[in-house]
């Protein structure tokens, strides 16, 4: 299964590596090192490369490529996953994945790697578990440690391995009993020059954090969960209750973790919450050029839009660019030709706009394409599906909890063509 993980920060230094059945020779990353070259951004780097004696799969987050190396053929999506655990486990273990936290709770890493693979199988994954294991590292449990010599790792084996719910732990007590969901929704869409959408598609994921009290048994439904496809559960759900009602019956772990991710592909479901009105003109004789583009709100049910950012690649031909922003400021590199506006919030009585002139690279040829404009924005309360929840219910114990929904959507990869 799994032999070795190496984590590549973005310089493309090797600074942890963790080897379960054999000791794999750094050389191996050579091959990434290749791939990575080859691709113009990080996000391109394909997520599994074939060595002679080796494969290769990597993930890329937080700056960070955690890249794993197998022998043998394998799910791809099998290893993907795990690498995307391992990355969501540090998160909770540290607060943030970054390469400086690693190196500083670096005992604490290999201590939780350890457990989460067995022999290069995954055995223990479940934040719950890893964290009566393995202790979550405080400034006072490590200066403990720094003094008395000793670990991190838990005297007695997590109550929930023994169980038939593995991810919950027995015992659990609050004063304030509440369960909060979250559905976040990104959408991914490319716009053609006239604003036709080319292609369109929603990743959303149910995000929960339950603190509830002894052994609950809770049941989720919507509105309307025929919009939901290709749904990935957490084990927790009971599969048979969801193919036959389309409900969410679950014994929810303890605190935070994912229920589910789902996908909506079907064109006429994905609605556009903004579109662009751009003008950019490149003329053969001049050595100026005009760039005018304007972002306005679009069926957003009335939600405000919000930390709205504009990012363009401008052609290599462009030397610089005098532009004025009707609000938010912006910069443009003249290295890297990267032009970067950062709007705010939109307000739909007064449309925000960027408008200018660039200065040209004289006796160079009109560049072949326009720049395409890359969006970046949230919408708060609005899951653009329309997916909706309907009810929240629990059974098996007697007090009453604080329940909450809140509902998110935010741009993936949203681009307009120009």
């Amino acid at each position: 299964m799994i032999h070795s993980l190496f984590l590549i920060n973005s310089s493309g230094d090797i600074f942890l590596e963790k080897h379960w059945k054999s000791v794999v020779s750094r050389s191996v990353c050579d091959y990434f090192f290749e791939a990575q070259e080859r691709a113009t951004e990080a996000e391109n780097v394909p997520p599994v490369i074939p060595t002679p004696h080796h494969y290769l799969l990597s993930v890329y987050r937080h700056k960070i490529f955690f890249v794993a190396v197998i022998q043998t053929e394998v799910p791809p999506l099998f290893v993907i996953e795990f690498l995307h655990r391992v990355v969501d486990t540090f998160q909770d273990y540290f607060g943030v994945c970054s390469e400086p936290v690693i190196k500083d709770n670096v005992v604490v890493v290999y201590e939780v790697l350890e457990e989460m693979l067995d022999n290069g199988f995954p055995l223990a994954t479940e934040s719950n578990i890893l964290k009566e294991l393995i202790k979550p590292p405080t400034i006072l449990r490590t200066v403990v440690n720094t003094i008395t010599g000793s670990t991190n790792v838990g005297d007695q084996l997590p109550t929930g391995q023994l169980s038939v719910v593995p991810w919950r732990r027995t015992g659990v007590k609050y004063t304030n009993n509440e369960a909060y969901f979250d559905v976040i929704e990104e959408i991914d869409a490319i716009i053609d020059k006239s604003g036709s959408t080319v292609t369109a598609e929603i990743q959303g994921v149910i995000d929960a954090c339950v603190k509830l009290t002894g052994m609950p048994d809770l049941t989720l439904s919507f509105m309307n969960p025929r919009l939901l496809d290709d749904v990935s559960f957490h084990p927790c759900v009971r599969f048979k209750r969801w193919e036959s009602e389309r409900i969410l019956s679950f014994i929810p772990p303890d605190g935070n973790f994912r229920l589910l991710s789902y996908h909506v592909s079907a064109q006429n479901l994905v609605a556009i919450p903004v579109y662009v009105k751009h003008s950019i003109s490149f003329r053969d004789s001049s050595s100026l050029g005009r760039f005018e583009i304007t972002v306005g709100p679009k069926q957003t049910m009335g939600k405000a839009i919000e930390g709205v950012t504009v990012a363009s690649q401008m052609p290599r031909g462009v030397l610089n660019m005098s532009l004025t922003p009707s609000q938010g400021t912006h910069t443009f590199d003249p290295v890297t030709k990267m032009l970067s506006w950062d709007v705010g919030k939109i307000n739909p009585q007064k449309l925000p706009s960027l408008k200018g002139t660039m200065s040209l690279q004289a006796g160079a040829s009109k560049p072949d394409e326009n720049p395409t404009i890359n969006l970046q924005f949230k919408i708060q309360q609005l899951a653009i599906s329309g997916l909706k929840v309907n009810r929240l219910d629990m059974y098996g114990e007697k007090y009453k909890p604080f329940k909450g929904i809140k509902y998110m959507t935010k741009a993936g990869r949203f681009q307009v063509r120009t």
